[in-house]
């Protein structure tokens, strides 16, 4: 949405400033495009594929559809306009490649992770987590700090839609009549979940995206945990001072672990542990170590389905009770299961914003935010506008414009764009996943009235990281 609002205003000022904007990507070739019918019509159709992928809730069509065929329009666009401009078509061949090539490293490390909480799903890891909670007996206040906690610590190594989904089942459990405490609750463990995901490589989208293209090492993204942790740690103090010390009757739910969810988890931190190997030490793609750790799942996989075929067969139930409907642990429909509508929404919006990118669109961008506001200022209002849309295309913009910045700017943008996503419901993935799973208790204006609060959190982050981290600046 920051291009978009940008560009609106910038466009309608005057399309030429875009040859002013030299040294900011898109090559000078390109930025003569700008003004080009070509141009505009790629523009108004990437708005118009975004604000369906808005609305997706009240159309009921999935996000990846309307970017998908945005992307595929975009560049037959583009294609046309070089071959009328003379431009030769190879130019537009290789940008295309290379944007495929980055979504397929995207593609290939998230489907990994992706299986891998899938298959911590299927051996009840997140369920035995949650039982466990909901059966202690605790005060709501005490549930408040220990579900925002844990959606702050978990959200590194699982992504911040399934840690806020885990978190809110647990909350809606233990006090779902409390309406109060429920918003509370679930505004909490938004801010947790993605202050949580902002300071590891793992833990969003874009900080994942920022550590593959290589602005920052792995290391440098954990100078953002003091700024991560005050972004919830404040909301979170003020926000508990109004919820009650009540105490809910304890609930008698109890889930165990399947046979080998322990070694699951083991396994997905070896796999971490190879992807950053991969980057750090032999100077390979990230997805390369996370496709060899997959061979690992795969094959302790294998050995599941051998042990629980065997306690099948000799009655030997391992801790398990089986049934002849039962289906053994299968790796590919594990994968089957991925998000499949996130990674191709990837697809469709890398593919859009690289063809703008070639118009020379985010060079003209690049020249009004950067060279205009400063890179502070513009890195600031990335995470606000992520608030509004979502923070994935804006950050892949930024990565595209690749404006020339220290490394303590790139996790400033690092940082705003995962946290910036907690000042509204609708910024992030859950947030609204949470509207979705407490329906009519947890609403955007039940998380806008908080917003204040929420933001004081934002700017104390952003102050955080330039006073401790100035050395990197």
């Amino acid at each position: 949405m920051k291009i978009f609002l940008l560009l609106c205003i910038t466009l309608l000022g005057s399309a030429g400033q875009a040859l002013a904007a030299s040294g900011h990507g898109g090559g000078e070739t390109a930025m003569s495009l700008t003004a080009t019918s070509m141009g505009y019509a790629s523009l108004a159709i990437f708005v118009l594929a975004y604000l369906l992928v808005i609305f997706e809730e009240k159309t009921h069509l999935r996000k990846s559809k309307p970017v998908m065929l945005a992307a595929g329009v975009i560049w037959i666009l583009l294609a046309i306009t070089y071959r009328i401009a003379g431009i030769p078509p190879e130019e537009a061949h290789t940008a295309i490649i290379h944007n495929i090539t980055e979504y397929a490293e995207l593609l290939l490390f998230l489907l990994v992770a992706m299986t891998y909480i899938n298959s911590m799903e299927e051996r009840n890891v997140f369920q035995a987590l949650r039982s466990s909670l909901v059966s202690k007996g605790f005060s709501l206040r005490i549930i408040f700090w220990i579900t925002g906690f844990l959606a702050f610590i978990i959200s590194p190594v699982a992504d911040n839609l399934t840690t806020a989904l885990l978190m809110g089942a647990v909350v809606m459990a233990v006090a779902k009549d409390n309406k109060k405490f429920v918003a509370l609750a679930c505004i909490n463990i938004v801010v947790g979940a993605n202050a949580g995901g902002a300071f590891s490589p793992f833990g969003d989208i874009t900080t994942l995206m920022v550590w593959q293209k290589g602005q920052a090492t792995f290391g440098q993204f954990f100078f953002l945990f003091a700024p991560a942790l005050l972004n919830w740690l404040i909301p979170a103090a003020i926000m508990s001072i109004f919820v009650s010390k009540e105490v809910p009757k304890a609930l008698d739910e109890k889930v165990t672990m399947k046979f080998g969810a322990r070694r699951i988890m083991f396994l997905f931190l070896m796999t971490i542990v190879t992807a950053v190997s991969f980057h750090n030490f032999i100077e390979l793609p990230p997805a390369a170590g996370m496709m060899l750790g997959l061979s690992y799942l795969g094959f302790f996989s294998y050995y599941i389905k051998i042990r629980e075929k065997r306690a099948l067969e000799y009655d030997k139930p391992l801790g398990i009770s089986f049934s002849n409907q039962d289906d053994p642990f299968d790796i590919f429909k594990k994968v089957a299961r991925a998000e499949w509508d996130t990674l191709l929404f990837f697809y469709g919006v890398i593919l859009c914003v690289g063809g703008l990118s070639q118009f020379g669109y985010l060079a003209l961008v690049s020249h009004q935010m950067y060279d205009g506001l400063g890179a502070t200022y513009a890195n600031v209002l990335v995470g606000i506008l992520s608030a509004i849309v979502d923070n994935i295309p804006v950050m892949f913009a930024v990565l595209t414009m690749d404006p020339t910045m220290p490394v303590g700017q790139w996790l400033l943008v690092t940082l705003t764009a995962g946290v910036g996503g907690s000042l509204l419901s609708i910024g992030s993935a859950a947030g609204v996943a949470l509207m979705g799973t407490a329906r009519g208790t947890y609403t955007f204006g039940a998380h806008l009235k908080w917003m204040p609060v929420v933001a004081l959190g934002y700017a104390a982050s952003i102050f955080c990281h330039l006073f401790i981290n100035s050395r990197l600046f």
